[in-house]
C-alpha cells in the first residue's frame, strides 16, 4: 500500500496529533452542548431567551449535523419530563427506570419516548416548522451525523471513525444519562422542590451549566440556572455576551426575594413572593423550622429517615415511609410541625380560589402560628409577613 495512502488512512487530510484529534473531540462536544442548552432547553423549551435569527437557526443546524436531534422531540420530551416528573410518565426518570438505565441508556429512553406522536403534538407546540425543518432537519435526521462521520474520516482518517462515535455519545451520555440521571439522584439542594432533581456541582462549566439542575427544577422558566453567590453558570454567561452583542433578548429570569422587616400580616405583596418563590418558601420551613427540632428530637431515627421530612417522605419505599408515619404519629410536637407545612403548602393547590381567599387562608395560618407558642414558628411566619419581590 502507497506510503501516501497509509498516511491519509491513518492521519487524515489535516495530519493532526492524538492531542489535536482530542481538542477538537472537546470544542465540538461543548459548542454541542452550548447549542443544546442554550437553544433547545432555555429557548425552545422554556421560553427563557430568544435569539437573533441567524443564531437561532446556526444552533438547529449545529444540533442536527452533531447530534440528528429534531427540535420538536426534544422539546417535547422535556416538556413532558417537566409535567409528569419522578412518575410512571417521566420519560427518563431514575426513580422508575432505574439509575444505571437512565445514566448508560438514555439515549434509547429519547427514542422510546419520540415516539409517541400524541405526546410530540401535546408537548411540542410552538417549535419551528418552515421549510427547511420540514423537509431537511425533522426526515432526514441522520444525514447529519452521517454527514459529520464522512468529514471526521477525511479530516483524520481512520481515528477520525472514533472521534466521531465518542462525539456521537457526547449528549447521550452528559445530557440524557449524567443530567436526567445522576441530576436527579446526587448531589445538593437549594430548594426543596416536589422532585428529586439536584445540583451536581455549583460551578456549571462542563455541561453548560445543566448541572444546576435543582435551581432550574424551581424556576424552570428561567434563562439563568445560577441562583446562589458561589454558583456559575456558564450558559449564562453565554447568553449575557450574545445579548451585549444583540443577539438575544432575555425574556425571564428567576425573581429575586426580598424579606422586609416588621410587617404585622401578610398582604398582596407577600402572596405574590410567596407564589413566585413557592419552593423558597418549603426550603425555609425546613431550615427554620422542622431541622432545629428534628436535632433535638429525632437522633434516634436513621440518617435516612431524617433526610426524609425534607420531602415529606414522598421518596420513601412503602416499608420505610409506613416506620416514617409511624414514628411522626408518636410524636405530637413533630406531627403538629408537619401539619402546619402541610396546611401551608395546601394554600398553594387553591387553584380555583381568588387572591383575596388564598390571602385570608394565609393570614389565618400565620395568626395560628404565632399562637402556637413554638418559638420557631413565630419566626418563620414573622419572615413568611415579609416576603416580598425584590
Amino acid at each position: 500500500m502507497p506510503e501516501a495512502l497509509l498516511e491519509f488512512l491513518s492521519r487524515g487530510l489535516t495530519q493532526a496529533t492524538w492531542w489535536q484529534m482530542l481538542l477538537v473531540l472537546v470544542v465540538v462536544g461543548q459548542l454541542t452542548m452550548a447549542s443544546t442548552t442554550l437553544y433547545l432547553h432555555r429557548s425552545a423549551t422554556h421560553r427563557g431567551v430568544d435569539f437573533h435569527p441567524l443564531v437561532a437557526h446556526w444552533f438547529r443546524f449545529w444540533n442536527w449535523l452533531t447530534t440528528g436531534m429534531v427540535t420538536k422531540e426534544w422539546v417535547a420530551i422535556h416538556r413532558k419530563h417537566h409535567a409528569h416528573c419522578e412518575t410512571a410518565e417521566d420519560p427518563h426518570s431514575p426513580r422508575f427506570e432505574g439509575l444505571d438505565t437512565v445514566l448508560w441508556r438514555g439515549s434509547e429512553l429519547y427514542r422510546k419516548a419520540a415516539l409517541n406522536r400524541a405526546d410530540m403534538d401535546k408537548y411540542g407546540r410552538g417549535t419551528p416548522d418552515d421549510w427547511i425543518e420540514r423537509h431537511l432537519y425533522t426526515p432526514h435526521d441522520r444525514l447529519g451525523p452521517t454527514l459529520t462521520l464522512f468529514a471526521y474520516t477525511a479530516l483524520f482518517g481512520i481515528p477520525g471513525i472514533a472521534l466521531w462515535a465518542l462525539q456521537m455519545m457526547w449528549i447521550p451520555f452528559w445530557a440524557a444519562g449524567v443530567i436526567n440521571g445522576l441530576g436527579h439522584w446526587w448531589g445538593y439542594r437549594n430548594f426543596d422542590t416536589h422532585d428529586t432533581a439536584t445540583n451536581l456541582a455549583p460551578w456549571g462549566l462542563w455541561i453548560g451549566g445543566e448541572e444546576l439542575h435543582n435551581n432550574h427544577h424551581a424556576f424552570p422558566s428561567s434563562a439563568k440556572f445560577a441562583l446562589r453567590r458561589y454558583e456559575f453558570d456558564i450558559g449564562w454567561a453565554a447568553i449575557r455576551g450574545l445579548q451585549l452583542l444583540g443577539l438575544a433578548k432575555v425574556l425571564r429570569v428567576a425573581p429575586v426575594l426580598d424579606v422586609r422587616p416588621n410587617i404585622a400580616a401578610p398582604d398582596a405583596e407577600t402572596l405574590k413572593a410567596m407564589i413566585a418563590h413557592r419552593w423558597q418558601v418549603a426550603t425555609d420551613y425546613f431550615q427554620m423550622v422542622l431541622k432545629p427540632h428534628l436535632q433535638a428530637e429525632a437522633r434516634d431515627l436513621p440518617g435516612r429517615l431524617r433526610r426524609a421530612f425534607r420531602s415529606d417522605g414522598r421518596w420513601l419505599d412503602e416499608a420505610h415511609r409506613a416506620t416514617f408515619a409511624a414514628w411522626i404519629a408518636e410524636r405530637p410536637n413533630t406531627q403538629r410541625l408537619v401539619e402546619f407545612r402541610t396546611r401551608l403548602l395546601a394554600i398553594y393547590e387553591l387553584r380555583s380560589a381568588a387572591a383575596e381567599a388564598k390571602l385570608e387562608a394565609l393570614r389565618a395560618w400565620c395568626a395560628e402560628a404565632e399562637a402556637s407558642g413554638i418559638r420557631a414558628l413565630e419566626e418563620f411566619s414573622a419572615r413568611l409577613k415579609g416576603y416580598s419581590m425584590a
